[in-house]
């Protein structure tokens, strides 16, 4: 799906292409991409964002430059809820093109913003630092998400402690660490960006300085819960290795004191003289002995808390 947009108050849709204007492209089917062959950017670029693991970084080739940043996304996949997809920015002169291969609320929430605080981007490096620092505010909007799944399988395991339930944590934590190694390259991608020479003195300091403090806190945020998801994990896994070490404790316990008439049974039960053999009530002799030895060792057991 193509759409245009152009500077007026914020960012807004146009009908067609215009120089100076933004030409967005999400989910690209086969129409798009022959829309995009009349630019003639390298081919290379359109190639790469089909890697849906592809890294950030920026490219600069006959005259294009290629900035390639990791976005968030809500994934329709409810084992996995959130993950990270690639968006890419060519750009030169008056042509500016963004892909990207899955749909986002990222773009929407950005023209939305820009109407409602009016505001423009005065060059194409300018709307690169603007979409990079929405893509980290939506990192920490989903980050915000995620903390509330952990409260609610936390709730869940406090009650009982299931597969399903750790199974659900070990998704949140693959979420955090798509977020954690997206975010590590949009922060190299942010220096690589400072560092072009051309650009250096044109940057908006103010938007620069937001961009990286969004990123930071982005990547703190990240690590926190990633922390807290891991010491959970491994505490439950000591919950869970410790009950079992309970049960298999009191099933030994079991078995030693049904032991005890058994082996009383088994030796009054030999086919030898024992001396109860004409007894008549010798039976409940060996009944009475085997029960209270088998007290004893229960009463002796509970005295070492293995019940």
């Amino acid at each position: 799906m193509r759409t245009f947009y152009k500077n007026s108050t914020g960012i807004v849709p146009c009908a067609e292409w215009e120089p100076g204007c933004w030409i967005h492209i999400e989910c690209p089917v086969a129409d798009d991409k022959e829309f995009l062959e009349k630019y003639d950017f390298p081919a290379s670029f359109l190639n790469d964002l089909e890697d849906i693991d592809e890294r950030p970084r920026i490219e600069f080739e006959d005259g294009w430059y290629f900035i390639l940043l990791r976005v968030p996304y809500r994934n329709g996949n409810p084992k996995l809820p959130f993950s990270t997809a690639p968006l890419g920015l060519i750009f030169k002169e008056d042509i500016f093109i963004s892909i990207c291969h899955v749909k986002t609320e990222l773009i929407p929430d950005f023209i939305n913003y820009s109407v409602r605080k009016n505001i423009n981007y005065k060059d194409y490096f300018d709307l690169v630092l603007r979409l990079i620092l929405n893509s980290s505010v939506w990192f920490l909007k989903y980050l915000k998400q995620i903390n509330l799944h952990i409260k609610t399988a936390e709730s869940e395991l406090e009650k009982s402690v299931r597969n399903e339930d750790l199974q659900r944590l070990l998704q949140i934590e693959k979420c955090l660490v798509y977020f954690t190694t997206s975010l590590k390259g949009n922060d190299v991608l942010i220096n690589r960006l400072k560092n072009i020479k051309n650009q250096r003195d044109s940057y908006d300091e103010e938007l620069l300085e937001d961009v990286e403090i969004e990123t930071k806190q982005a990547q703190e945020t990240t690590n926190v819960y990633s922390d807290i998801l891991s010491g959970m994990m491994d505490a439950y896994a000591s919950v869970i290795s410790n009950n079992l070490n309970i049960i298999m404790k009191r099933l030994t316990s079991i078995s030693v004191i049904l032991m005890i008439p058994t082996l009383i049974a088994s030796l009054y039960g030999m086919n030898v003289p024992n001396g109860l053999e004409d007894f008549p009530m010798g039976f409940w002799l060996v009944f009475l002995i085997s029960l209270v030895f088998s007290v004893i060792g229960m009463l002796f057991l509970r005295s070492k808390r293995w019940f």
